[in-house]
């Protein structure tokens, strides 16, 4: 499958859903202490460490450390290095895990789902996006297609990273290189996607599978 789109059937970014703002605005609010507090508390507990066994490990009082936790005070930077090496972390572990506490969701409904028209196909292939990558960097790419006997050709693509593809409905020769596997329903397929690959032939009339681009670093 091609990375290049060469238009669209339905025209304008994707807006978030309402979950993923509500979300948004949620982590927003939550102020970075509390954040660090969190993660520090999670630790804590997962080593089975009480306040006072963490308190004199890392060098603080009870109440201190309570109120790091809860965040209601702002440890310095040498403190949480002293309560990151009593619980077993490192530092920037402390940092990426109050990060990640800062994820997203999306969910993109049927209808709003963008229908893209990609080099190479013409009538009887459909294309549909399922997710949109917001990040500064392209991370995967999920579709939704169909194609049918109709079809006036069978494109051929190559592109940067692995791709994944799951049958759904339908039977179909799948061309990778000098090779053609036999994909039928609930088949797996995965390969290199810059080696020249495309459907072969279509054995039966209609066909449905999952395909996700998945981009390298």
């Amino acid at each position: 499958m091609a990375k290049e789109k060469s238009g669209t059937k339905k025209q304008g970014d994707a807006k978030p859903s309402a979950l993923e703002l509500s979300q948004r605005r949620d982590h927003a609010h939550v102020p970075l202490e509390q954040r660090i507090g969190a993660v520090i508390k999670r630790h804590r507990l997962a080593a089975n460490l009480t306040l006072s066994d963490l308190s004199v490990g890392a060098g603080l009082s009870s109440a201190m450390l309570s109120r790091i936790e809860n965040g209601m005070a702002t440890a310095s930077l040498d403190s949480l290095e002293r309560l990151c090496a009593a619980v077993g972390i490192g530092l920037s572990d402390l940092f990426r895990e109050t990060d990640m506490t800062q994820g997203s969701a999306q969910l993109v409904k049927r209808s709003e789902q963008m229908e893209v028209v990609r080099v190479g196909t013409k009538y009887g292939h459909t294309y549909r996006l399922l997710s949109y990558d917001r990040g500064p960097r392209k991370l995967f790419e999920p579709f939704f297609i169909e194609m049918d006997k109709k079809s006036e050709s069978y494109p051929r693509f190559s592109h940067p990273g692995a791709e994944f593809i799951y049958m759904l409905q339908g039977r179909m020769e799948y061309r990778f290189g000098d090779h053609t596997y036999l994909i039928e329903p609930g088949d797996a397929f995965t390969f290199s996607g810059n080696v020249v690959h495309g459907p072969e032939k279509l054995l039966d009339d209609r066909i449905k599978f999952i395909a996700i681009i998945m981009y390298g670093e």
